[in-house]
């Protein structure tokens, strides 16, 4: 112990005379490997964000990987309440194809502050997040692509009708436009597709408000998830993704989404939510993103790319709310092609 101590002492001394040298502002070399000179550098690309909120200042986490200085991908996360983690896929694409991109745990969620106040679960707030952090990151109309995915497609949305000006390029990835809409899908397409007797048993936990149920769960994860959230056993689903589950701010998720599968129940934040009229003021390039076999209606989701003036819609047979996973290719390349799209027809 007293080793211990002494060795603390020493690193302290030692500490105290390292003067560091002075970190410039985030920016972008032809280099995609080099951070030097960055606020990256010293972290290796991580670095925590003060974010000013009605209810004072708190931190959200960031991470940079790559330099582009013309297509720079951050990423918002789905939840409410969930994290970064399950992006990690993106690693095995978006490096390779040259796009800087950025993972980001919004506030009360995984690595950022979680100050557990209710008041500031509410979407305007969380616009006013992301506008912050675009800020601090050095984004801007040249080179800021946002990708949302589930309810991320829902922050990025709302985005784009307040700060379109600032962006490049936005991908909606696996989000319908309309709860309400989501609701009545999820209620009649994709419940009567379950085993009746199976349907039976949940349509009674949630008629008894019995969500804490296991029965519930077990339900759910065994004849529910594997066919619409990511379509593979759960016990080989992804460690980014099992990660992003059991890291979920469940009491957020649960103000805002509800505790059902099926939709949003009772007076949770989102339930009246729906930007169907508004998608014609999205100007900038945009492309939804939807599977087959998705939580979400596919059909509503290729309506979102032929409302707003300049959209695309990528289908991906084999996906479901986890395309990025259940059908990979057709979800990178697609994605890919499309901010590489973008950026050629603005250098043109």
């Amino acid at each position: 112990m007293k080793n211990l101590i002494t060795l603390w002492l020493a690193a302290g001394i030692v500490s105290g005379c390292y003067s560091p040298k002075p970190i410039k502002s985030e920016t972008s070399s032809d280099n995609y490997l080099d951070y030097s000179g960055t606020l990256s550098e010293l972290s290796g690309g991580a670095r925590m964000i003060p974010i000013e909120t009605p209810s004072g200042t708190f931190n959200v986490w960031t991470k940079r990987v790559g330099n582009n200085p013309k297509m720079k991908l951050l990423l918002l996360h789905g939840g409410p309440g969930a994290s970064h983690e399950y992006f990690e896929c993106f690693d095995s694409f978006l490096p390779k194809a040259g796009i800087e991109y950025y993972y980001y745990d919004q506030l009360e969620s995984a690595y950022s502050d979680q100050p557990s106040d209710t008041s500031l679960w509410n979407i305007d707030r969380f616009v006013e997040e992301v506008e912050q952090v675009r800020k601090a990151l050095g984004l801007n109309k040249d080179n800021f692509y946002l990708l949302g995915h589930s309810w991320g497609g829902i922050l990025g949305m709302e985005y784009a009708l307040k700060y379109q000006e600032n962006l490049k390029g936005l991908i909606i990835s696996n989000m319908m436009a309309s709860i309400p809409e989501y609701v009545d899908y999820a209620n009649n397409v994709l419940g009567p597709q379950l085993d009746s007797v199976v349907l039976a048993e949940i349509r009674q936990l949630e008629a008894n408000e019995d969500y804490a149920n296991p029965r519930y769960t077990e339900l759910i994860y065994e004849h529910y998830y594997p066919r619409h959230v990511l379509r593979m056993p759960m016990s080989e689903w992804p460690d980014p993704v099992n990660r992003g589950f059991a890291n979920i701010n469940a009491d957020m998720y649960v103000t805002m989404q509800g505790p059902s599968e099926f939709g949003i129940v009772g007076d949770a934040k989102l339930k009246n939510w729906d930007r169907t009229a508004d998608l014609e003021k999205i100007t900038v390039p945009v492309l939804s993103i939807g599977g087959a076999h998705d939580t979400m209606d596919p059909e509503h989701m290729k309506m979102i790319a032929e409302t707003v003036p300049n959209g695309q819609y990528l289908h991906c047979p084999e996906g479901s709310h986890f395309s990025m996973y259940d059908d990979q290719q057709t979800y990178f390349s697609g994605l890919v092609d499309f901010i590489h799209s973008v950026n050629q027809n603005s250098m043109n």
